[in-house]
């Protein structure tokens, strides 16, 4: 059986606020705008080329026994790239406050790229959401 990851519910204090920084900021595809029951609307987009999607979610209940996600609360979410200065200048572009490229080095994080699988970026969503741009080389079949 395979197991895919299709939606990640990103917590978000206004939905409206957050659909229009990951579409018209970041680029994401709007797949979904819905109230899919009185009182609960979801929003869910897609970063170009992904098939896993992000939710926004509004008066959508937490899962059973477990409290909702606080705006903000999640950080880690990793998109990839084959080209990070292209990326970070698209996202620039577009006003989203990017940090600059930076690699793991001996002392933590140290600015500039660092080579295959060790060049990133990262920023925010306006409730404080974490992001983090990996550039990964391309597909072999690309290459």
């Amino acid at each position: 059986m395979e197991w895919t990851l299709e939606v990640v519910v990103v917590p978000v204090s206004d939905v409206d606020r957050a659909k229009d920084f990951y579409a018209d900021k970041v680029g994401f595809k709007v797949d979904l705008d819905s109230e899919v029951a009185p009182g609960v609307r979801i929003v869910q987009l897609t970063p170009p080329g992904s098939r896993c999607s992000i939710a926004l979610t509004e008066g959508m209940p937490g899962a059973p026994g477990q409290p909702p996600m606080k705006p903000g609360a999640l950080t880690g979410l990793q998109l990839c790239v084959t080209d990070i200065g292209a990326a970070r200048g698209e996202l620039v572009a577009r006003g989203v406050g990017v940090s600059p490229v930076q690699h793991a080095g001996a002392g933590g994080w140290e600015e500039g790229h660092g080579g295959e699988w060790n060049a990133f970026m990262f920023f925010q969503d306006p409730d404080g959401n974490g992001w983090t741009v990996q550039e990964a080389p391309a597909p072999l079949a690309e290459r």
